[in-house]
Formats: C-alpha cells, sequence, structure tokens
C-alpha cells in the first residue's frame, strides 16, 4: 500500500497542477507540447539497447496538458526488469532530468521524472513485466491535438494494447 501510495504521489507531482498555470501564457500550443512529449519518448526508447519493440498507447488532453504514451511489447525477463530500469534512469538523468521518485517494488516498480523544461516522465512496470512510458506536458496553450506522427517500433495495435508478445535473445 505505501508503495502505491508513493507512485500515486508521483503521478500527481510529474504532470500539470495548479503550479504550473503560469505557463498558460506561453505561445506553446498543447499540440507543440504533444511533439516535443514524443520526441523525449523517441529518445527514451532509442536510448535501450538493445532496442525493444513498442506501440503507441492512449493519448489523453487535460485542460492545458497533453499526456502521451508507448507500451512496450517485447517481454521483459524477471532477471532483466532492474536493468531496464537502471538504462533508463541513467539516460534520463544523462539529459539532465530530475528523478522525482522512485518505486522499488519487486512485481510493479516505475521511476518517475522531470525534464528541465517541466515535461514530467514515467517508466512504469505493470502486469506480465509490461514496460510503459508516459511524458506528461506542463500546462501550455490550448489547442487540437493530433494522433503521435512517429511510426510504432513493430506493429500498430488497436486499443487496448494486448500483452507483451515479443521475444528478444537479451530482454526476454
Amino acid at each position: 500500500m505505501k508503495a502505491l501510495t508513493l507512485a500515486c504521489a508521483a503521478v500527481l507531482l510529474s504532470g500539470c497542477g495548479a503550479g504550473d498555470r503560469a505557463a498558460d501564457t506561453t505561445d506553446t500550443t498543447m499540440q507543440q507540447a504533444a511533439e516535443q512529449a514524443d520526441s523525449k519518448l523517441d529518445a527514451t526508447l532509442g536510448a535501450i539497447e538493445p532496442g525493444v519493440e513498442w506501440t503507441h498507447g492512449v493519448t489523453t488532453t487535460g485542460s492545458c496538458d497533453v499526456s502521451r504514451r508507448r507500451v512496450v511489447m517485447t517481454v521483459i525477463s524477471r532477471e532483466r526488469v532492474g536493468s531496464l530500469l537502471g538504462l533508463v534512469q541513467r539516460s534520463w538523468e544523462k539529459a539532465g532530468y530530475r528523478i522525482k521518485s522512485v518505486n522499488r517494488d519487486e512485481e510493479f516498480p516505475a521511476i518517475y521524472a522531470q525534464s528541465p523544461d517541466g515535461f514530467g516522465i514515467a517508466l512504469t512496470v505493470g502486469a506480465k513485466r509490461q514496460v510503459f512510458f508516459e511524458a506528461t506536458t506542463p500546462c501550455v496553450k490550448p489547442s487540437d491535438v493530433a494522433s503521435p506522427t512517429t511510426p510504432p517500433h513493430g506493429p500498430a495495435y488497436n486499443h487496448p494494447v494486448p500483452r507483451p508478445n515479443v521475444h528478444s535473445d537479451f530482454w526476454s
């Protein structure tokens, strides 16, 4: 329960909140911020070597923020989960991200960070060790938001996305 509480707190801290309202005066639109979130997710997934297959998760919008998601379709073995989390955390730190919280739960670990420009980014591990990435924009100027243009690394799935189903000689 304590781990769940910490994880929930980290999610609340990583997105758009009352303290972010000052960003409303920027010229950045929700679409532009969504594209920046996509770029951060591209860089994160690009840092994973060997690479994993992933597909887009659901995009959600708030009154002034956007969340983009990616779902890893590569099966991650119990023995490799820690390696994946460490690799991603180091890549975020190298990019100047501040690690806000780490959930060290053995079954459902997670890392929550914030980019220097105020984007929240998270890696969470769910059931069957399926890995999820989410990037949340700061509060920006409202606009329409199009679907991501980055093609998935592997098949595109309609929602709901299935459990991991791609074998990797390294990760699986």
